[in-house]
């Protein structure tokens, strides 16, 4: 028993000493991560000013002074919750569904999951390594053998054998803190990957919703502009019928209708797949949502614009994206330690005891009991130059994670400042539009009237009814842009 007392103490050793080692970062080589100093350029906003307060004498648009702008400051709660601006319940449950039950989120929950396993093994590595064996063993060996030549007798015994055996290293040079670091920024890198499926997934689902309402709302234009084309073309044949007519104008007047039909059966083509790619990206199976998305709300999809006084850098660090480029650098980082501690010896505590004895009824007394304990280290002295290999190439992994967090952080300042460009400015391009398709409307009824008081040709009711479908189209397909950008 004296000798189970001393393996248990120092295997208690060997525990606070495996700890204290474990909590001294000091020891640990390789570099410590320290995050990246990122220099951002004072470069003011592209920004045009609020389209309503400062128009120029000729039409142009200029920046508004600040007490001219009654523009709202985009804040962190409207980014978080984009689609709460379009007050449209079938958006909002679009959303909450895709969260819940998209597969592709789904799946990256699961690779967030495996990480947090990965990390939990990694933490093993701190404790010792404890396995059971047992064994039985029937031999025998005839008298005219080697082992038994001059014996004149045969053998047969048998052997029980059952204990257990303990390995534990010793962190000294840190491998197994950095393996450990590695992994923890591994999971956190995984944690801001599912951070950024969620913000492309919402996105995606607010992209192809808007897209949707524009290709509805495009049908509707379409037909309408249908309707009055055929109008026209019934009236003009009636008079051609009647003797009064120009065969000319019908024709014309006929092809412009068919035109403009022959355009639906592509949009209805758009209409179908895009609801088809809302039910894939909420979960369901094709065809599930149509009831909900078929008929198209009477509304303005148009989002006023708001204003960003600034682009923080501390605030695209914070992005899913950029963090997650950055705990992939800090994980690379702790990587090159965990190759450079292979270039140094390994320490380990090593014990086991157990029973052993050549009959079953005294394997579990006393005298059966055997035990052994005992410090071991490992060194690769010579291994070809495939240790410092490894370490290289996980120096270059490091290298490669830097510039590619600094890209991340590059492009996410770009993306920002396009977002804000393109909106303000295709605000401006909407509200000419709309003066544009006022204006055609107008123009379509002074040429008819012209054109039935015999005062101008019906190629000017022919160009004023295509002017009219052309800008309608412009004005309804920069409406769902613009949403979709903001």
């Amino acid at each position: 028993m004296n000798l189970m007392k001393s393996v248990c103490l120092t295997l208690l050793a060997g525990s606070f000493l495996a700890l204290g080692v474990a909590g001294c970062k000091g020891w640990s080589v390789g570099p410590d991560y320290k995050e990246p100093e990122i220099q951002a350029a004072a470069v003011p906003l592209p920004d045009a000013g609020y389209p309503t307060t400062n128009k120029t004498e000729t039409g142009e648009f200029k920046a508004a002074d600040a007490k001219d702008d009654p523009r709202k400051e985009i804040t962190a709660e409207s980014i978080c919750s984009w689609w709460n601006q379009f007050n449209d319940d079938i958006l909002t449950n679009l959303v909450e569904a895709a969260v819940s039950n998209n597969l592709t989120f789904l799946m990256a929950q699961q690779r967030l999951l495996q990480a947090r396993w990965q990390l939990v093994g990694s933490a093993a590595a701190f404790l010792p390594k404890v396995s059971l064996d047992g064994s039985y063993t029937r031999s025998g060996a005839h008298k005219f053998t080697s082992s038994r030549w001059g014996s004149g007798k045969n053998y047969h015994g048998n052997h029980w054998k059952s204990g257990f055996d303990a390995t534990w290293e010793i962190d000294i040079f840190g491998g197994t803190r950095r393996a450990f670091e590695s992994a923890e920024a591994a999971m956190e890198a995984a944690s801001w990957s599912l951070a950024d499926a969620w913000v492309s997934l919402t996105s995606e689902i607010g992209s192809q919703y808007i897209s949707l309402r524009t290709v509805q709302e495009r049908l509707r234009v379409a037909r309408a502009n249908l309707k009055l084309q055929s109008e026209t073309y019934d009236i003009l044949k009636s008079r051609l019928d009647s003797g009064i007519g120009d065969e000319l104008a019908v024709n014309q007047a006929k092809y412009n209708v068919e035109q403009t039909r022959a355009s639906i059966p592509n949009l209805l083509v758009q209409e179908e797949k895009l609801m088809n790619v809302l039910a894939i990206l909420t979960g369901t199976m094709p065809g599930a949502l149509h009831p909900l998305l078929r008929d198209l709300p009477e509304r303005d999809w148009l989002v006023a614009p708001q204003r960003l006084a600034d682009i923080p850098l501390d605030t695209i660090r914070m992005r899913p994206d950029v963090k997650s480029a950055e705990r992939a650098l800090a994980s690379q980082v702790a990587a090159v330690g965990v190759a450079t501690s292979h270039l140094f010896p390994k320490f380990y505590i090593n014990g086991s005891f157990g029973l052993d004895s050549v009959e079953f009824n005294k394997l579990f007394r006393r005298q059966a009991f055997l035990a052994s304990i005992g410090p071991s280290f490992s060194w690769p002295i010579f291994q070809g130059g495939n240790l410092v290999a490894n370490m290289k190439v996980a120096e270059a992994k490091m290298d490669e994670a830097a510039l590619k967090y600094e890209l991340a952080v590059q492009t996410a300042f770009e993306e920002a400042r396009n977002a804000y460009s393109s909106y303000t400015q295709e605000y401006h391009r909407y509200q000419s539009l709309q003066g544009a398709v006022k204006a055609a409307r107008s123009a379509v009824d002074i040429s008819n009237d012209l054109y039935k008081n015999g005062l101008a040709d019906f190629n000017n009711v022919l160009d004023a009814q295509r002017s009219l479908l052309t800008l309608e189209e412009a004005l309804t397909i920069l409406g769902g842009g613009i949403t979709v950008e903001d």
